[in-house]
């Protein structure tokens, strides 16, 4: 009974979590092509190429991330199945991420400005680097034929929470980015783009909360 009921609210969570995560990806996107010119990675218009850098790194990064979470549960396949569905969409996520920071080290050349001095630049590039680290960790220990299944086991907990951790430093890090940026875009507490960051940030936030949640429940099942 209890099995069952775990199983009902995770995925129950899970849908939540993707009304979130749809959400703020659409108000990223219209955010960026209705007031902020676009997205483009070669143009010669910096601000274009900038925007590249939030897109991906939510849409691209986090939204993925987040995806690959869930997917390891609710994905209606076999074990085999679920765990190579985990593994590339966190690789895709990475991808996707590596071309969102180049977009944005490419913006400070373009700018001629200076990199990696904000908070949001330090929490971000740590996340992504531990990210890597334990992609390639997971793919060692679950993935690899030589592994035993006592390893695996002994290493799991600290899988999972090691991917909780992330995804709330990931989210940490996006949430940080768009206060530095509408700090320097200076717009008014009452302008409409003032809001829509404000709620696109909020369903950022949600899409993590509610992510972690599906995931804590999900291993009850």
């Amino acid at each position: 009974m209890d099995r069952e009921f775990y199983r009902v609210s995770a995925s129950r969570i899970t849908v939540v979590a993707h009304v979130f995560g749809i959400l703020a990806f659409i108000l990223m996107l219209v955010w960026l092509l209705h007031y902020r010119g676009g997205i483009e990675y070669d143009s010669d218009n910096p601000d274009r190429v900038f925007n590249v850098h939030p897109f991906l790194m939510y849409c691209g990064f986090i939204f993925l991330a987040g995806e690959a979470m869930m997917a390891y549960k609710t994905v209606i396949a076999t074990h085999p199945v679920q765990k190579f569905v985990h593994m590339m969409l966190h690789f895709s996520a990475i991808v996707l991420g590596i071309v969102g920071i180049c977009a944005v080290f490419r913006f400070h050349d373009m700018k001629h400005a200076e990199d990696l001095y904000s908070l949001h630049s330090w929490i971000g590039l740590g996340t992504f680097i531990v990210f890597g680290l334990q992609w390639m960790f997971g793919l060692a220990t679950f993935m690899a034929p030589g592994s035993s299944m006592e390893s695996r086991a002994r290493m799991l907990p600290w899988h999972i929470c090691g991917g909780r951790a992330l995804l709330y430093m990931a989210t940490c890090a996006a949430l940080t980015g768009m206060m530095e940026k509408y700090g320097f875009l200076d717009l008014g507490p009452d302008s409409r783009e003032s809001r829509l960051m404000n709620f696109t940030a909020l369903f950022i936030l949600l899409f993590g909360v509610f992510v972690d949640l599906s995931v804590a429940l999900a291993r009850y099942v």
